[in-house]
């Protein structure tokens, strides 16, 4: 039984090494994903990739349906970020509690001056599939988010410019 287990984990190891690869090197063959040139950039764009880069998104989220609970510690260290297509942004992240880093590309669009991250059933590896609504504006940042078939509930927290955790 622990032999077969092993097996199962060394096999679906192999296959999502597999499809990672091969995710990679479609980037790499279409282009898709290359950053945009950030002098390119409208200035509401450029100004956003500067304060982000480096950065930590800190805060906290709550879960509902236990709204009676205090709201848990939360914590996004932005090692890059850039915009990749026409509404497309690469987040170069370290994701909360898990301590997991990882190139997440998000739909973005600009309200004025003010990003909004329109994340729908978007699969995070290792970690499900999440939809998420999140507004920057100053130095906050504020939304909403959902597990797929799990949880959702709200986010915020305050953005430090230069406070992201190597």
């Amino acid at each position: 039984m622990a032999q077969s287990k092993t097996w199962m984990r060394t096999v679906l190891l192999a296959i999502a090494f597999l499809v990672i690869f091969a995710a990679g090197w479609v980037v790499a063959k279409t282009g898709m994903g290359s950053a945009m040139d950030p002098a390119t950039l409208p200035e509401v764009e450029r100004a956003f990739a500067e304060r982000m880069n480096g950065a930590a998104l800190v805060g906290r989220f709550t879960i509902a349906g236990r709204e009676d609970r205090a709201a848990t510690p939360d914590r996004y260290d932005l090692y890059n970020v850039e915009k990749v297509g026409e509404d497309q942004w690469r987040f170069n992240a370290k994701i909360g509690e898990t301590g997991v880093t990882l190139p997440i590309v998000v739909r973005m669009k600009f309200a004025d001056d003010t990003p909004i991250i329109l994340m729908t059933d978007a699969t995070i590896p290792g970690m499900g599939t999440f939809t998420a609504r999140v507004f920057f504006y100053g130095d906050l940042y504020a939304g909403t988010w959902a597990h797929a078939g799990r949880a959702g509930g709200h986010m915020f927290g305050r953005i430090e410019r230069g406070k992201a955790e190597k």
